[in-house]
């Protein structure tokens, strides 16, 4: 069995009726995505408090775990916490026989409502009390309390996000190692007992462990120097303090050799300890630090899950990305979506369920085994969740790497389809006061496809069910119609050359179009990929070059471009940034010189990147970022009027994301070649 469903009422930020978070796990790992304070850890409390846990941690309800909501009002009396157990089996029947609830499902198969509720009973200045926990069963809570017996089946493995994995793996009272070895069947299922009126045995190594305990006791007890010591202290001092007829005697045993079994061989096992060692060495390597402890830490934790047959298999754990690598990360997730699909004896298979902030954790785990914590509510990216498609869902696997994973942790969000953008735009959107790192906004470069495929990841398919996630995404694409003189001008056609019929080529040009058609056309780009919090910014004449040329900086983007045709000299020494410049500006000059209409000065711009000029678009993109900034820093284009020269298309896709982070910024960190107008 596995839990479905929780549902948190009144329990520090989720509040009751509409307030309050339900969100539904999925067989196998489930990982809670989103910013700092938006709930993951308060799932996983919610949880521990409904279950308990292995280590048998005490987790105290306080003042601030009521839910308090907005505006002053009072704290809320009652917290609750219901889960919802599916897929049971046999076994999980049997042992939940009386708490089972049967809903109205065609299977008829039964589930198990576990409902954790903390109520006030009173108040005092300073203080609070409340009434001891109540644990009961049943959708509505109406069924019977579960006992003790029933809650241990149902206790969870928790791993705190700062754990000490080395203290919990060092010998010594009530170590979590000693806890998960008296569980193991290696340990309790091999070996035989010893018998002390049988003799030593003929080979200690057939002994179990507690009989080798019971042994060794027994050699320790009955050692020569221990009876001699024993005898010198009853005959040379404890009688010479008895009373006559009242003779006092002592007696040495050892400690642990008596008890029940389970007792002595928990305290034969608090004296081991756990430690990592490489393949062919005898003695521990110095300087392991806590990443790999981590991952031993994990390892003993996934053994006692996998190895047990009753109890439920759940395992809560806080940042598993804590003190790893990127590379450990990756091969830890891969490792617990793995161990997730074992199943063990009983027929039951581990449940995970996580909290990470690592893009690198979320660009392995599956789509489907997302969910996002926003504003007070969960919102599952599985199939069926989601407007994407059922194909979908196999092409994001394949592309969505940890660049683009960080997607689920941004408060906004710049989708783009090209390495220009992705380089260019953060630049402009500082420079025009909008930075998007101060307003948590990430860029995505889709690289010219998925755009609508990654825009549907976080449109909802039932907003009126679940919710609308309000995270600002902007999708920037070019509006892919060239004006009518640029096909002569970047060599689509020669001059004078009649144009190929519409069918035989895959560009347009406007006159393809009558006016009523072009916007047709720009309002199916926008509609592919918008809907709800997602918009789509369409280039106002063509791509991003061209209309960067068209509004205002078609003298800075030639001259990005033969910095970019140049890259190779300048990056050798063999000429600079300025002299490239200022050639490049004496060319601009000349261009301008000729009777060139607007569209036709900025298809000239333009075809510096077409054909087999050479030019990356990257790399000019990276030089028009610097020459930006030198401008700024050198008092010729501030903020207001950069925003004046920039395309409407670019500013206004800026401007939704960041919202109203208007943090003006005039000067900022940059190369000192002299770039300017002069």
């Amino acid at each position: 069995m596995f839990v479905a469903e929780l549902r948190i009422e009144n329990f520090r930020m989720f509040g009751e009726g509409p307030q309050a978070l339900v969100i539904p796990f999925r067989q196998g790992l489930t990982a809670l995505v989103g910013e700092n304070d938006s709930g993951k850890t308060t799932v996983i409390d919610a949880l521990r408090l409904a279950f308990g846990t292995r280590d048998q941690e005490f987790l105290r309800v306080e003042e601030s775990d009521f839910h308090q909501p907005l505006g002053g009002a009072a704290r809320r009396n009652e917290i609750r916490i219901r889960s919802k157990f599916e897929d049971l089996t046999r076994q999980d029947i049997a042992s939940f026989i009386e708490y089972l609830t049967y809903e109205n499902n065609p299977s008829k198969v039964p589930v198990l409502y576990v409902n954790w509720k903390a109520t006030v009973t009173a108040r005092r200045v300073g203080q609070r009390s409340f009434t001891s926990i109540e644990v009961r069963s049943g959708r509505e809570c109406d069924g019977p309390q579960l006992d003790a017996g029933a809650r241990i089946l149902l206790s969870a493995t928790y791993l705190r996000p700062l754990r000490d994995a080395e203290r919990a793996l060092s010998a010594g009272r009530g170590s979590r190692l000693s806890q998960i070895l008296q569980h193991a069947k290696e340990v309790t299922d091999h070996g035989q007992d010893f018998n002390p009126q049988e003799g030593p045995p003929t080979d200690p190594r057939s002994l179990s462990l507690l009989g080798i305990g019971d042994y060794a006791n027994s050699l320790l007890g009955n050692h020569p120097g221990i009876h001699k010591a024993q005898g010198r202290l009853n005959t040379n001092y404890l009688s010479n303090l008895s009373f006559s007829g009242d003779r006092l005697q002592g007696a040495i045993s050892v400690s642990g050799s008596k008890g029940d079994a389970n007792s002595r061989l928990r305290q034969l096992l608090e004296k081991l300890e756990l430690e990592l060692r490489d393949e062919e060495m005898t003695e521990p390597p110095s300087g392991r630090g806590l990443g790999s402890n981590n991952l031993l830490f994990m390892a003993c934790e996934l053994l006692l899950l996998g190895s047990e047959e009753d109890g439920v298999p759940l395992l809560l754990i806080e940042e598993p990305e804590a003190h790893l690598h990127p590379q450990r990360q990756l091969r830890l997730m891969q490792f617990l979506q793995q161990k997730t699909v074992e199943a063990r004896e009983d027929d039951q298979r581990i449940q995970i369920i996580v909290t990470t902030h690592s893009p690198n954790l979320a660009s392995v785990i599956d789509l489907n085994n997302l969910s996002l914590l926003h504003h007070g509510k969960a919102f599952p990216m599985a199939d069926g969740s989601t407007r994407l498609e059922h194909s979908d869902y196999g092409f994001l696997q394949r592309f969505l790497d940890v660049t683009k994973a960080n997607m689920f942790f941004a408060r906004g969000l710049l989708i783009v389809e090209g390495d220009a953008e992705d380089i260019l735009l953060p630049t402009i959107a500082r420079l025009i006061g909008r930075d998007l790192t101060q307003s948590g906004v990430s860029i995505i470069n889709v690289g010219g496809t998925g755009l609508r495929r990654f825009s549907r990841i976080y449109q909802r398919m039932h907003p009126d069910k679940d919710g609308i996630i309000d995270i600002p995404i902007a999708c920037v694409a070019d509006a892919d119609v060239m004006p009518d003189c640029a096909p002569e001008i970047i060599g689509k056609v020669k001059p004078g050359e009649k144009w190929p019929d519409k069918k035989d080529r895959r560009w347009r040009a406007k006159s393809d179009f009558t006016d009523a058609e072009l916007e047709h056309h720009l309002q199916n780009i926008r509609d592919k990929a918008s809907g709800q919090y997602v918009k789509t910014f369409v280039a106002d004449e063509w791509t991003l070059e061209y209309d960067l040329s068209y509004f205002g900086l078609a003298r800075e983007v030639w001259v990005a471009a033969h910095m970019a045709r140049d890259d190779e000299a300048i990056s050798s020494g063999k000429t600079t940034r300025v002299a490239v410049a200022r050639k490049a500006l004496y060319s601009f000059a000349v261009l301008g010189q000729k009777e060139l209409s607007k569209e036709e000065l900025c298809s000239n711009v333009y075809q510096l990147f077409s054909g087999n000029s050479g030019i990356s678009k990257p790399t000019a993109a990276q030089y028009l970022a610097c020459v930006l900034e030198v401008l700024q820093r050198k008092g010729h284009l501030p903020p207001e009027k950069l925003r004046a020269v920039l395309p409407p298309y670019i500013t206004e896709a800026i401007e939704y994301v960041t919202g109203q982070n208007t943090h003006i910024q005039t000067t900022s960190p940059g190369n000192e070649d002299q770039v300017t107008h002069e």
